[in-house]
C-alpha cells in the first residue's frame, strides 16, 4: 500500500478490538523490577487491568496475579493465563481478602479512580510492607521528521478534548495525592517499532480522539492522519516511537 491509498484509509475507525491490538506492551523490566520491591512473590493485584498487559506480565514473577477492571470489554479481551485470574470490578471495591496482596499495581488507570476510596481498599487488601505502584506513560515522542506535527495534534488539535484527568498523566502523577511512604522508583522507558496503521491505531484508542470525532471532528482527525501519512512515506516502514514511564510507587 502507497501513501495516496493510505490518505483514503479510516484510520480512526477501529472498533472494540483496537485496543487490545494497539496498546503498546510494557517493558518486561518493569514487572521484574515490581516484583523486587514486593515483600513476597505469592499475589499481586493490578487494578484497572485493562485488557491484562501489565498483568500477564506480573505472571511470570508472582504465583498468583489478579486483575479487575470495570469494564466487560475489556476483560472480555484478556487472554486467560494458569496463574491469572481476571474480574469485572471497580477500583474503590476490590474483590480479593483482606492483607492479601503483596503488591498493587495500577497501570494508567489511576487518574480515573475515586483515589480516597481505592487507597482505603489499597491498605485492606494490603500485607504488612506491601508495594502500591501508580504507573503510566508519558507524551510519545517519534521521529523528527514526524514529531513536531504529532505534537502540535497533540498538544493543540485534540488536547481540548482531553479529560481533566489526563493532566495527572502529563505530569507523570507529580501531583497525585499520594499518602505512602515514597520510594524512588528506576527510570525505565520503552520504544516500539511501529508502521503508520500501528500508530494511528494507536492513536485511535484515545479518549480525547473518541470525543473529537462525537464533537462533530472527524475532518481534524482524517487532516491530520493524511498529513502524517505524507510524512511517514511507505506505510509499512516500520518507525521507532518511544515513551517514558513514570511511576508513582510506596511501601504500604
Amino acid at each position: 500500500m502507497n501513501s495516496s491509498t493510505a490518505q483514503g484509509t479510516n484510520w480512526f475507525d477501529k472498533g472494540a478490538e483496537a485496543y487490545a491490538r494497539f496498546r503498546p506492551h510494557y517493558p518486561q523490566s518493569l514487572a521484574a523490577y515490581l516484583a523486587s520491591l514486593a515483600p513476597n512473590t505469592t499475589l499481586a493485584l493490578d487494578v484497572g487491568c485493562g485488557n491484562g498487559q501489565l498483568t500477564r506480565d506480573l505472571a511470570k514473577h508472582f504465583s498468583a496475579v489478579t486483575g479487575v477492571d470495570p469494564s466487560e470489554d475489556q476483560i472480555a479481551h484478556c487472554t486467560a493465563q494458569a496463574n491469572v485470574r481476571y474480574q469485572c470490578a471497580p477500583a474503590e471495591d476490590l474483590p480479593l481478602p483482606s492483607h492479601s496482596v503483596s503488591l498493587i499495581t495500577a497501570a494508567q488507570a489511576a487518574h480515573w479512580f475515586d483515589l480516597p476510596r481505592f487507597y482505603a481498599e489499597v491498605r485492606r487488601v494490603a500485607i504488612p510492607g506491601a508495594i502500591l505502584a501508580l504507573i503510566s506513560y508519558g507524551v510519545p515522542l517519534l521521529e523528527p521528521i514526524l514529531n513536531d506535527r504529532f505534537q502540535r495534534f497533540y498538544w493543540n488539535e485534540i488536547g481540548p478534548y482531553w479529560p481533566a484527568q489526563r493532566t495527572l498523566v502529563d505530569s507523570g502523577y507529580a501531583t497525585l495525592d499520594f499518602p505512602f511512604a515514597h520510594i524512588k522508583g528506576d527510570a525505565i522507558s520503552f520504544c516500539l517499532e511501529w508502521n503508520l496503521e500501528e500508530f494511528l491505531g494507536y492513536i485511535s484508542t484515545w479518549s480525547a480522539v473518541l470525543q473529537a470525532s462525537q464533537a462533530g471532528q472527524d475532518e481534524v482527525l482524517k487532516h491530520f492522519a493524511e498529513e502524517l501519512a505524507r510524512l511517514w512515506g511507505e506505510p509499512t516502514t516500520k518507525r521507532p516511537v518511544s515513551w517514558p514511564i513514570n511511576m508513582r510507587i510506596g511501601r504500604v
